[in-house]
């Protein structure tokens, strides 16, 4: 199974506090952001396609073979980042999405992941939050619906959520996308058409759904805030020169 990387990193880095694109934010004197996720990542892949920016683009390093990029120039939203790439990743037959600020994702859930792929499925990797951001619903075997806070739904206490982490089969993935578009509702708070709601659609159009639950609730942390940043930085054990 060839697998693509594809990692939706157009965020501006404001709530963090940095002039950087968030994906190239300074971790510590050693690493950044992108160098966290290209370290985890590459091994498992067979491609990374970086979605950008206008400024992640320029200000980016030097890229190595294996890793392409392309550019969101306007933030609509990760669906549109992701199936706006799908030239990149639809010769592949399955990609591995993960957030661009999704530092704290274990290597261990990214490889048992991508053994868990049936053909033409869907694996995501799930963790009990006290306080979810997002929530995922499940009827037994259906997942219904994705509780999201930024759309102002409340979530249940000690419910699923993800980890910045989805790996989908690419068959037939592009056109499910496009008739989601065609009857998919904006959010109410960001008025984007999202890309978690697509995953309910995609169990309601019969794809199997596997999730696979992560035991550390850190795993579903990003890097957004300055206190995210020094949590990272506590977790490595970095201690600040000044």
């Amino acid at each position: 199974m060839r697998v693509c990387a594809v990692i939706p990193a157009a965020g501006r880095g404001s709530r963090l506090g940095t002039t950087k694109p968030k994906i190239l934010a300074p971790l510590n004197q050693d690493q950044t952001v992108w160098s966290v996720l290209h370290a985890k990542i590459a091994p498992l892949v067979d491609h990374i396609h970086l979605v950008l920016s206008p400024e992640g683009a320029r200000d980016f390093p030097a890229l190595p073979e294996h890793v392409s990029y392309s550019i969101q120039r306007e933030p609509t939203g990760m669906g549109d980042a992701i199936f706006g790439a799908r030239q990149f990743w639809e010769i592949f037959d399955a990609i591995l999405i993960v957030w661009g600020d999704q530092v704290f994702v274990s290597t261990d859930t990214l490889r048992r992941a991508l053994v868990t792929l049936p053909q033409q499925q869907l694996v995501l990797p799930l963790t009990r939050m006290a306080v979810p951001y997002v929530e995922y619903v499940f009827d037994d075997a259906k997942l219904t619906k994705i509780l999201q806070s930024r759309e102002g739904d409340a979530t249940s206490p000690g419910g699923f959520s993800d980890v910045g982490t989805f790996l989908l089969g690419t068959h037939g993935l592009a056109a499910a996308w496009e008739d989601y578009l065609s009857k998919a509702a904006r959010g109410g708070q960001t008025g984007e058409i999202n890309f978690l709601p697509f995953l309910p659609f995609l169990s309601a159009q019969g794809w199997t759904i596997t999730p696979l639950e992560v035991a550390d609730p850190t795993e579903a942390r990003g890097i957004n805030t300055p206190e995210d940043l020094s949590f990272f930085q506590r977790l490595s054990g970095y201690k600040d020169p000044q």
